[in-house]
């Protein structure tokens, strides 16, 4: 078992992970790794509002840059750029399915190309001190046998790579929806179990379906680390038990009604600088999470909060409606 602080990530999630939420949820766990969002290389080196997609409040470290690319040089120009503001760690992105990636040939269309993604994790090492990772599938479409996932390992560990995320499914590039590569392949944990096994010296992250503590504890049995994904999201306080159970921190965790108040103090801030309303209150739903009352509480968000002159005291009024602490 790692002794570092990657026993435990957030995933990247697009549309979900922008740093409203990682904010939120590091108010939740100090020792989970975050990760960004994918950003793409073009949207940092082209865009016109590329600190939008950097930026980041200092409490949200150890935080990871996950970037999407293909071309060696750019990806290593957005690693510098991310060094310099001080990200943690870069990871990239080779498994998502979505129709867009594809199109910009990467993501998991990268899998059938082992030699110009180890050539991409080279160029990204050679100009930086941080860690480079890579976050991954166990196959393409019909491309998913162990033999060639150890196949892409050794390639990229010749080129430096030291440290795995693997979503234990692979993914269909024709034919899913990234929701339904989400769900519908099955999970083959067992896959991510033998590449530790084949190469115990290197690190492997476990990522897919993983939805408790005791899951959670259960893979750290085999693998370095566990990645959560939309349960995070969805379920936000699950993530409370992190730095206790998993890390055997002793401090207590804050309250769900505590933790409110401060992401309110926050998003009261972001608020001034010109923040939507509904960008910071959608975050919050899942933070009451089978409590009872918890629908009443996201019906008075959802409700109100595009709604002229709404703020953090809708948080307040809604909170009211919820019996947990």
């Amino acid at each position: 078992m790692s002794t570092d602080s990657r026993l435990v990530c957030l995933a990247p999630m697009l549309e979900y992970t922008d740093r409203h939420f990682r904010y939120l949820l590091r108010l939740i766990t100090r020792k989970t790794w975050l990760y960004t969002e994918m950003v793409t290389t073009g949207a940092i080196l082209f865009g016109k509002h590329s600190d939008r997609y950097l930026r980041f409040s200092e409490q949200e470290h150890p935080l990871a840059l996950q970037l999407g690319g293909s071309d060696p040089i750019a990806l290593a120009e957005c690693a510098q750029i991310a060094e310099q503001y001080r990200y943690d760690e870069v990871n990239l992105n080779v498994g998502c399915p979505s129709d867009r990636v594809q199109s910009g040939q990467f993501g998991a269309a990268l899998m059938a190309k082992p030699q110009l993604v180890a050539e991409c994790m080279s160029a990204m090492q050679a100009k930086v001190s941080i860690p480079i990772t890579i976050k991954t599938r166990i196959g393409i479409d019909h491309n998913d046998d162990y033999l060639q996932l150890q196949q892409l390992v050794e390639t990229l560990i010749q080129s430096g790579t030291r440290i795995f995320i693997v979503h234990a499914r692979k993914a269909w590039l024709e034919g899913l929806s990234p929701k339904d590569n989400r769900e519908i392949p099955p999970l083959r944990y067992e896959y991510v179990y033998q590449l530790k096994k084949d190469f115990p010296d290197f690190e492997f992250i476990i990522n897919g379906g993983i939805k408790s503590i005791a899951e959670i504890q259960q893979h750290l049995n085999h693998v370095d680390g566990v990645m959560i994904g939309r349960e995070a999201y969805n379920n936000c306080y699950m993530m409370s038990k992190v730095d206790n159970q998993i890390y055997h921190l002793p401090t207590a965790p804050l309250s769900r009604k505590d933790i409110l108040k401060q992401y309110m103090d926050y998003a009261d801030n972001e608020l001034t600088l010109g923040v939507p309303f509904g960008h910071l209150s959608k975050h919050v739903m899942g933070l009451f999470y089978a409590c009872p009352g918890a629908r009443l509480f996201r019906r008075q968000i959802s409700e109100n909060a595009h709604k002229k002159g709404a703020g953090t005291e809708l948080f307040e009024t809604a909170a009211k409606l919820v019996e947990c602490d």
